[in-house]
């Protein structure tokens, strides 16, 4: 499980999002392993089996963490790995637009609720974690990559560990 976490320790300003100066815990996570594509070209799969044996692992690691919000995009894959953490938390999935990051880094930093999990995508997750930290730090995720999960604590607006 270890290996499971990859927590993001940098110190950076935030810029725009340090006004806000709010202590909160933002959990990344690319989705689980996808079934392969149907023959009909279904872009939309649902989990592979291990992706769902991962998606319950995530649910384990992450909810020692007590998230207060999941969001998901709108795919299948997303929604099936941010279902198990949201049910734990009985919290309802909250699909947002992956092609609108900072409206939903906005929606987040505006809330009162102090920890999120934000379930995304390989090419969605590290830009997301590069947004928060004002920097471009980190790179799209290879196709065979899916135990990543960034930390990012924020405290005071900053991003502390």
């Amino acid at each position: 499980m270890r290996k499971l976490l990859l927590t993001v320790t940098l110190l950076f300003t935030l810029g725009p999002l340090a006004a806000t100066a709010q202590d909160k815990l933002i959990i990344l996570v690319r989705h689980a392993e996808k079934a392969e594509l149907e023959t009909n070209g279904n872009p939309d799969p649902e989990l592979s089996e291990a992706g769902k044996q991962r998606a319950e692992r995530f649910k384990q690691v992450i909810g020692r963490y007590r998230p207060g919000a999941v969001y998901s995009t709108n795919y299948r894959r997303t929604r099936e790995t941010a279902v198990p953490i949201a049910a734990k938390r009985k919290k309802q999935v909250q699909v947002y637009d992956a092609r609108q990051p900072k409206e939903l880094i906005d929606r987040i930093m505006a809330s009162d609720i102090k920890r999120h999990v934000i379930v995304g995508h390989s090419n969605t997750v590290p830009g997301l974690a590069n947004l928060l930290l004002g920097k471009e730090l980190f790179r799209n995720l290879e196709e065979s990559e899916y135990s990543v999960i960034w930390l990012i604590r924020l405290k005071n607006g900053r991003v502390t560990e």
